[in-house]
């Protein structure tokens, strides 16, 4: 059986995770990459493939799916099935690299719980089902992960290249979802993945927004088992 590997989003763990990870590792083996420890997308995807094993399928969510959509560039001999939840294959906009330096410099002066509280949690969700709950994992997990890791990964973000040549020419099985109401990522970005990757199956989830996997955990657990069952 194709062993797994997920990728965790922007300050997040394998917690954001836990609900696919508690359903489908008695089948299935499951390796959660770690993102942490470099501040480009080149270097992080590398990371990714020294650890993972020689043919696996690749989960991204967030940060996550463009972070598998490098490892995808690299090595797309490697990548036997593909599904990007809750991303965006596009390089960064102007308007976003721009707001980018005054975060970093923010957080490394030690106000990372602000910006998390302000200017990321208000994106995150679409209902009040378990918000807080939610959004106070969100904060453990980011502040867990501290400044630096909060630098390094928004200057990957910031300098990240467009892929949507890597996914045009993927033929893998791929998986493309989103929630209905996800602000960072919208759905038109999901349509254009699904549009460029062949094949490829395109899950909106409603009543969700960008944290899917904890948002609704059964419906998206149960696309990630169609996809790695098709």
């Amino acid at each position: 059986m194709t062993p797994l590997v997920l990728i965790p989003g922007m300050m997040c763990d394998a917690r954001i995770f836990a609900p696919q990870i508690a359903a489908l590792s008695t089948h299935r083996a499951i390796q959660i990459a770690s993102i942490d420890a470099h501040d480009t997308m080149q270097a992080l995807a590398g990371e990714v493939l020294d650890k993972a094993p020689k043919g696996f399928a690749l989960a991204g969510f967030s940060m996550g799916g463009i972070v598998a959509m490098e490892v995808l560039r690299q090595a797309p001999e490697r990548v036997e099935r593909l599904a990007l939840l809750d991303t965006n294959p596009l390089a960064e906009t102007p308007e976003m690299q721009a707001r980018r330096g005054p975060q970093i410099a923010a957080a490394k002066a030690g106000d990372l719980t602000r910006i998390m509280r302000d200017e990321m949690k208000p994106n995150y969700l679409a209902n009040e089902t378990n918000r807080a709950a939610i959004l106070d994992l969100c904060m453990t997990m980011a502040t867990n992960l501290g400044a630096d890791v909060f630098a390094r990964q928004s200057q990957a973000l910031r300098d990240r290249q467009d892929q949507t040549q890597t996914l045009r020419h993927f033929r893998g099985r791929s998986l493309v979802l989103c929630g209905r109401h996800d602000i960072p990522c919208p759905v038109e970005r999901h349509e254009l993945m699904h549009r460029l990757l062949t094949g490829s199956r395109l899950e909106i989830i409603e009543d969700a927004g960008h944290l899917t996997t904890l948002e609704a955990p059964d419906a998206v657990t149960k696309s990630i088992r169609a996809w790695l069952d098709d």
